[in-house]
């Protein structure tokens, strides 16, 4: 019995060697075979490589997606982070007309605009802020809102976006909100307490900058659509006086247009028809480096004066449509000011009054503030060294403009440029 079962053992292993060997010829085989074929075994690498790097473009292709920013809502981004090249948006391109015609082709004036493009991006950059921000504020406006809390959620929105930074970018001048018969220079003080009604017609009227180039641009707000067809007439007239800008033209001129295009409107109000109405006493302006106001005025009616507008220049052509007089006087309590641009060195013996235009020079240098703005930097008990610094005509106050009590006004307003070859509209967007 003990040899039996030594046979069986040994007839067990043999055949457990047999089926070892089974296994590993035919995996000797399969290797014999790829071996016998490299040039299959290379095919299949090749597969297997492709696989994966197109694998990896695609991750890196989700990456890249992924790294451009998107603006977020409420805006928060700033500008330059959603535009990787640094080159910002053109504004919307008008040609000149008639003997200006030769300027479009012209290859000299083509070099001159190579030669300026730093600027031309710089205030395309403060343009964009712009647009970026009054869709955002358009989008949340409504009957009930506090004037206040209007104009510091734009105003800190502009900051976050322009990425503020002193002198270098920042808020051009402060947020006017005027309501109704006020047409201009209307922003709220510390403590007021004005509510936004359904009823209003709201001028808002803000502007950025970069560099000190200054985009001056406004729209007009009314939640009652009775107030449309006056809304309409300030809107067209703004596009009326883009339209006749340009180079060598005649600031009369583009005054006459303006007027006629505006006084061609009439708006009903509770009943009553008005006769539309340019503001004779308000005008458009040219625009200086940090001076928001450089010196030529462009009329919104007839018979202005005669000089032209030249190559280069910096325009903000705004109008005022009015069912009151037409005229517009200083009233209520002023709130902003501004250092006048020529203003040399003026002796002050009040010390408050020495230490708050150190402020003024460090924070604004010539471009307007408000009392809100001197409230947020810490500044407190300044109204007497303030009064003291207009009085020596160091700053200039600018108090609200307001056409008669119980009136409308409306306004628009975009910024131009009279470049070599073209007119650009820096500030035009979608809405308007």
């Amino acid at each position: 019995m003990a040899d039996e079962k030594v046979d069986n053992q040994v007839s067990i292993e043999e055949h457990g060697t047999k089926e070892e060997n089974g296994t590993l010829e035919t995996s000797i085989s399969k290797e014999n075979d790829e071996s016998s074929d490299p040039s299959s075994a290379i095919q299949k690498d090749d597969d297997e490589g492709k696989e994966v790097a197109k694998k990896k473009k695609k991750k890196n292709k989700s990456k890249k997606k992924k790294e451009l920013p998107q603006q977020t809502d409420p805006p928060s981004v700033p500008v330059v982070d959603l535009f990787p090249s640094a080159e910002f948006p053109e504004g919307e391109i008008q040609q000149y007309r008639d003997d200006n015609l030769w300027r479009t082709t012209s290859e000299e004036k083509r070099e001159l605009e190579r030669l300026e493009k730093p600027i031309y991006n710089s205030i395309r950059q403060a343009a964009e802020v712009h647009r970026q921000v009054r869709k955002y504020i358009k989008g949340i406006l409504k009957p009930g809102m506090l004037m206040t809390d209007l104009c510091e959620t734009l105003e800190n929105t502009v900051r976050k976006l322009i990425s503020e930074n002193g002198l270098q970018a920042g808020i051009a001048f402060p947020t006017g909100c005027s309501l109704n018969w006020v047409a201009a220079h209307w922003t709220p003080n510390s403590g007021d307490n004005t509510v936004l009604q359904y009823d209003d017609v709201m001028k808002l009227d803000f502007g950025t900058h970069i560099d000190g180039y200054i985009v001056d641009c406004a729209f007009t707000v009314a939640f009652n659509p009775m107030y449309d067809p006056l809304l309409e007439a300030s809107r067209e007239a703004t596009n009326t006086g883009i339209k006749e800008s340009g180079i060598d033209v005649r600031l009369c001129d583009v005054g006459a247009a303006i007027q006629e295009v505006m006084e061609s409107y009439e708006v009903e109000i509770n009943g009553k028809v008005f006769q539309v109405k340019s503001i004779r006493n308000l005008n458009g302006h040219s625009i200086g480096r940090y001076q928001i106001h450089a010196g030529k005025s462009v009329p919104i009616v007839k018979g202005g004066e005669q000089t032209k507008m030249e190559e280069g220049e910096f325009f903000a052509i705004e109008t005022f449509a009015s069912t009151g007089k037409g005229y517009v006087r200083e009233d209520l309590e002023c709130s902003h000011y501004m250092k006048n641009f020529d203003v040399g060195h003026i002796p002050l013996r009040l010390p408050r009054a020495k230490q708050l235009l150190a402020t003024i020079n460090k924070s604004f240098s010539t471009l307007a503030f408000c009392r809100r703005y001197l409230d947020r930097l810490g500044e407190t008990k300044y109204l007497m060294a303030l009064k003291n610094l207009c009085d020596a005509g160091i700053v200039q106050p600018y108090p609200p403009l307001c056409d008669i009590k119980g009136s409308y006004v409306s306004q628009f307003e975009h910024t131009i440029l009279l470049r070599p070859t073209c007119k650009e509209v820096i500030s035009r967007g979608d809405d308007y």
